[in-house]
């Protein structure tokens, strides 16, 4: 199972309480879906194999992040990038960028997973599953979401601090 997260913005206890609720609800791996704002996210996320974008809020910190990743033992896709988990493509980039996105959605991976709206969302796009897990900040119903690859059941969950 695949805990998503996205736009924490360096909102340390939110993120502890969505990883938290991810653990407890048996993901196996997190992605992180861009806005972390610090290093100090890679390592709270980086408790199971993380995988982690950078966000419009990430701009000034990517080296730091990605020094985070090396450090933490995680993977940074930088803009966008994707990964396999249980023989499904999992596409990952924040959306800010059309230019970042559009390339990842032409490769019709199974599933896409994207931040930067703070709001959660699920739909499909030609043969591609778009999933966004809503945020943890700048949102009045913080969300997480989990997501089984081998069932395609989809849950979100909400983030109480």
């Amino acid at each position: 199972m695949i805990g998503i997260l996205a736009d924490t913005h360096n909102h340390v206890k939110r993120t502890q309480a969505g990883v938290r609720v991810l653990q407890e609800q048996g993901a196996e791996v997190l992605v992180h879906c861009g806005d972390l704002a610090s290093p100090e996210i890679v390592e709270i996320c980086a408790v199971l194999p993380l995988y982690f974008v950078f966000g419009n809020h990430d701009a000034d910190s990517a080296a730091d992040l990605k020094q985070a990743a090396k450090k933490h033992g995680a993977t940074c896709l930088e803009w966008g990038g994707q990964f396999e988990h249980r023989g499904k493509r999992i596409a990952v980039v924040h959306g800010h960028m059309t230019i970042d996105l559009r390339p990842l959605l032409e490769s019709q991976p199974d599933y896409l997973l994207t931040g930067h709206t703070h709001t959660a969302r699920d739909w499909q796009s030609g043969p591609t599953r778009r999933i966004n897990p809503g945020a943890l900040f700048r949102t009045s119903e913080p969300s997480v979401a989990l997501l089984d690859v081998v069932t395609d059941e989809l849950r979100f969950l909400r983030v109480v601090v």
